[in-house]
Parts: structure tokens; sequence; C-alpha cells
């Protein structure tokens, strides 16, 4: 169940279903039941109201209701709009409810029920306004279930569309959408459960979906593990620009590389700093670069296969033209920090140079300074990522507690296992080493890219509380034990 399916597959999917020979009444009978049953698991009978909408997402509602009065349970059903606008499978559930149907109204939740949020589903087309937004806000502080996804979240982006509750459950169906991994939605739906409501798996042959979620199963397979009868150059020679001020970036981004297998690790940086970075790692080696010139010298060694530039390395002229010439010798290149922000002026200078073997890593505000007119488009984070690929043909990995990568195929993943200790100074840097590493012992450079997030994200839990960056690298061996193994 790796598959994420955007709105628009989702639809296909239930209607491919019904071509099928399943009936849409049956499908909507079975997401209500599936509903009802993860409520009654995980609460005792009490109040409960039951909000539906105009739609079919309002249908599931009706269902949902019928079913938990039938097993005892005091239920409230308030409809937003009219009963007799209900069209199609909607309509069939409604006439199965034999209760009264009251107007939704945000008074309706005084008294603390629990609100099992059916009023719109993932796919809504605008912000909620009005009275939908009024009875939305009105569940704050209340006890949630959400039946797809809360209302005022979009599916597609985990964008919030003028308001959405806070879930403590969302029962949604088949398979997850983006926005229940993308933030805010990741947050917002609280716990997610997948029910079966009878939609085939072999549906998904003829949708193709593009979208996954990372993890194990979608590279393990081709994870560059050692050989016994390989040596040190054959798990390749990483490269990483050191800076001459922001020692300790290059620094925790080799120990990323040597941590994730990179048989040999250079650290190139200028000639006062030498010491520095010498006096770290001894699996180090560091070598001086007092210009343009020299750094294009070490580069024309062909075993120096991948190189790492960005992190500490100062904005500007010099790191500049270190990157392009990089780019130059044809070697796999990972552009973090700084040297991304060195082409803010003029980044088709950057992203006209890039092919599929260059892995980009910035952060929001990175971003946002080498594809400013991609930062403002609608659609949420994987769509700009996916944008940002195909413009320059290199993978894009757009950091954040929801990190994404995306190809410039159209392949996309969305990472969630990032806990929030990850938030600290330097991580990203080991985040940009551990690519390195894999890209460096010829892993492909989208399925390097999602796993240095995952390997990341791992080794962050399992070090727990108190986490600084300098502990990611020495928590990894334990996380590629357990992959090794194939536990997750």
């Amino acid at each position: 169940m790796d598959e994420l399916l955007s709105v628009a597959e989702m639809y296909r999917a239930d209607a491919l279903t019904m071509a099928g020979g399943v009936p849409g009444p049956v499908l909507m009978e079975a997401a209500g039941a599936a509903v009802m049953r993860a409520v009654c698991e995980r609460w005792a009978p009490h109040p409960t109201v039951v909000l539906c909408g105009p739609g079919n997402n309002g249908g599931d509602g009706f269902v949902i209701a019928r079913l938990l009065l039938e097993a005892g349970w005091p239920v409230r059903l308030a409809l937003l709009g009219s009963r007799s606008a209900l069209r199609g499978d909607a309509a069939v559930a409604a006439g199965r409810w034999t209760g009264p149907v009251e107007a939704a109204d945000p008074w309706l939740l005084e008294g603390n029920p629990l609100v099992i949020d059916a009023l719109f589903g993932a796919g809504l087309a605008r912000p909620l306004d009005g009275m939908a937004k009024e009875v939305v806000e009105a569940m704050a502080g209340r006890t949630v279930v959400a039946v797809d996804v809360p209302s005022g979240l979009h599916g597609d982006s985990g964008q919030v569309m003028g308001a959405a509750p806070q879930a403590a459950l969302t029962v949604t169906f088949f398979r997850r959408k983006p926005g229940h991994l993308l933030l805010p939605g990741r947050i917002l739906c609280g716990e997610v459960v997948v029910a079966d409501i009878g939609i085939p798996d072999t549906v998904l042959d003829a949708i193709a979906p593009q979208t996954l979620v990372n993890g194990p199963d979608l590279w393990r397979q081709r994870y560059p593990w050692p050989r016994l009868d390989a040596h040190k150059y054959a798990r390749g020679h990483a490269v990483v620009l050191g800076g001459a001020r922001m020692t300790g970036a290059a620094r925790l981004s080799a120990r990323g590389a040597l941590r994730a297998g990179a048989g040999l690790v250079t650290v190139a940086c200028p000639p006062d700093s030498v010491p520095i970075y010498a006096a770290g790692s001894p699996s180090l080696i560091v070598t001086e670069v007092a210009d343009g010139a020299a750094f294009e010298d070490l580069l024309a060694d062909p075993r120096k296969n991948a190189v790492l530039l960005g992190p500490g390395a100062g904005v500007g002229a010099d790191t500049r033209g270190h990157a392009l010439a990089a780019l130059a010798a044809g070697k796999a290149c990972v552009l973090d920090a700084d040297a991304l922000t060195s082409f803010a002026a003029s980044p088709a200078d950057l992203l006209g140079r890039l092919n599929e073997r260059c892995l980009l890593t910035p952060h929001e505000g990175e971003f946002a300074r080498i594809f400013p007119d991609l930062a403002a488009v609608e659609g949420g984070k994987l769509m700009r990522a996916r944008a940002a690929a195909a413009r320059c043909g290199a993978v894009v990995l757009l950091k954040g507690a929801d990190t994404v990568v995306a190809a410039p195929d159209g392949r996309g993943v969305v990472n969630a296992n990032a806990p929030a200790d990850l938030a600290t100074a330097g991580s990203g840097d080991v985040l940009a080493g551990i690519a390195l590493g894999l890209i460096a012992q010829g892993m492909d450079t989208f399925d390097a890219a999602g796993a240095a997030v995952w390997l990341h994200g791992e080794a962050a839990t399992a070090f727990g509380p108190g986490l600084i960056a300098e502990d990611l690298p020495d928590a990894l061996p334990g996380v590629l034990k357990r992959l090794k193994a194939g536990a997750r």
C-alpha cells in the first residue's frame, strides 16, 4: 500500500471498480461500515453528531449514522444543504436513513459530542466559507473523526482551504492521498486508517500512480551493499567542498557520506582551513584547493565520481565557479545550501547545466531563490518539486518535516518518518552527505535521495530526544543493520 493516489486518481479507481460491476451504493455502504467499525473500536457509545455534506462524502455520513444508531449509539444527523438536492449514491444512502435530518449548525456541537466529519472529501474545489466554515470552526477542541480527510483539507496538497478541523482519527479508503502526509494535513488527520471497501488492487494497473510513500520497499533491492570481492575504490570516491568559515557543515556532510558507505571521502578546502578539517575524522582525506584551477585539477581524477557542493561553502563567485566546474567535469553532483543560493541572481546559469545524475536538496527558502516563479504555485509541495525537476532535468529533494523527492520523469515520493527532533542545525548537511555517499557507490540518484531521507529519519528516531546533528552519522550503522536484515 505504498501508492498515494491523487484526488483524480481516486475518482478513477472508484469509476473503474463500478465499471467492473460493483455498484456505487455498495462502495458507499462499505465505506460507511469501515468508519463505523473504526469508531466502535476506539470509543464506547456516547452522544454523536454526524455532519453530512452535499456530496458523496455526506452520503458516507448517512451510512455511518444509520449503522451507529443500529449499534445502539445516540446519534444526531445534520446536513449542510437540502436533502432533496442530494443526487446519485448519496441520495440512495439518505433514503435509508429513517431518523430526523437537522440543518448543520455550530450549536449542534454544544455538549461536546463525538463529531463524525462527513462534510467534504479530498476534492474540495474552493475554500470553505459561510455556514460550512462556521461549522468546521466549531469543531475546534472536540473529538473529530474525519471521513476521507478533515473537511477543508485538500487531498493532493495537504493544504487548508479556508478552515479544517483537527481530527483524532481519519478513515480513508483503498489508498492514502498525498494530503494525508503533506503538512499541515499530516498533523490535522491524526491517526489515519486505510479501509478496504472492495476496490481491487488491479485498478492500479490502469491508473499507474507515480506518487509513493517513501520507504525501503521502493529501493531496498538496489541498495549498494558492499560486495566481498569489492575494494574501497569500487565503493566510490566522494568529494565534499569545504568552506573557510562554517567548517562544521562540510565535516558533518563528509561523515554522513562515510557512514553511508562511500569508499573514500575527500574534503577539498582552502589552504588555511586544512588543519581544521584534518583534526576531524582520521577516515577523511583532506586536500587543499587554493583556487578554481586547483579544484578542476582535483576533479580530473576519474575515480572521484561524486561531489557535494554547498554546506558551509559560502555564498559567492567561488562557490558558483566550483559548482560549474564539477558539472563540467561530468561528476554526479549534490547541490545544497550555499551552492544553490550562489545562483540566486541567475538561476539559469545553474539549471541549464544539470542532468539526471544531479540532486538538488533545497529547503523552502533556497527553493524560492532558484525557482522563484514556482515558489507560489498552487497545488502544494509535491507539485512544486515535480515542476522544478521537470524544468531542470535533475532530481529535487525539497526538505522539511514532509520532505518530498521528485524525478524529472514525474515520479515522486513523500517521506513520512521524520521526527521533530531533526529540526536542529546541521541535520540537513548530514542528509546531503548520506545522499552523496549512496550516489558515489553507484545508486540511482532518485533512489539515493529517497533512501537518504528515510535513513536520516530513522537515525533520528533511533537516537531520540536530545539529538544534535553529530549524532546522526553514528546512529546510521544500527539503522543499516536492521535494513540489511529486512526489518524496518
